[in-house]
């Protein structure tokens, strides 16, 4: 389970609470701002509505100011339905952050935005990662076991 830290935000906790999370509110996080302190992953909630009547200005500094606080963040763009105007603010922001390491995900509801978060803190934590990797080699190990070239190559450099 995880240690969450959030401001006081417009976005349920209760989900996460139930779900046996701690959640800790703190001043010191951004508001909007959702903080997975285990994993180091980050997320900033932004609703995509709202965005289409800020001050671009506005919105990318705030977007700037988050990603220099969180090394592994990621923006959670919220719509209902993603329709050509949503897709151009996704695109604005995409544009003015291009090379970073700001990832932007559009969701639809605050369930989907809460599982999204879930997945990718639990992927990101260093027992699943360390999990992932034995994975990865033992697959690895498999594959070059059983292929035919690497017999093949096996068997010549026996005769």
């Amino acid at each position: 389970k995880f240690v969450i830290f959030i401001n006081n935000s417009r976005w349920q906790t209760s989900t996460l609470q139930n779900q046996q999370h701690r959640v800790r509110y703190s001043d010191s996080v951004e508001d909007g701002s959702i903080i997975f302190s285990l994993s180091g992953v980050a997320f900033l909630l932004a609703d995509a509505q709202d965005l289409l009547f800020i001050n671009s200005k506005v919105i990318f500094e705030r977007i700037k100011k988050f990603m220099t606080i969180h090394r592994n963040g990621f923006l959670l763009l919220s719509a209902a339905l993603h329709g050509p105007k949503e897709w151009e603010v996704m695109f604005r922001i995409q544009q003015r952050f291009l090379g970073s390491n700001l990832r932007i995900v559009p969701v639809h509801n605050t369930a989907e935005a809460i599982k999204l978060m879930l997945t990718i803190a639990k992927t990101a934590s260093k027992p699943y990662l360390d999990n992932i990797h034995y994975r990865m080699l033992m697959a690895k190990t498999q594959i070059i076991e059983q292929s035919p070239v690497w017999k093949m190559l096996h068997h010549s450099q026996l005769h």
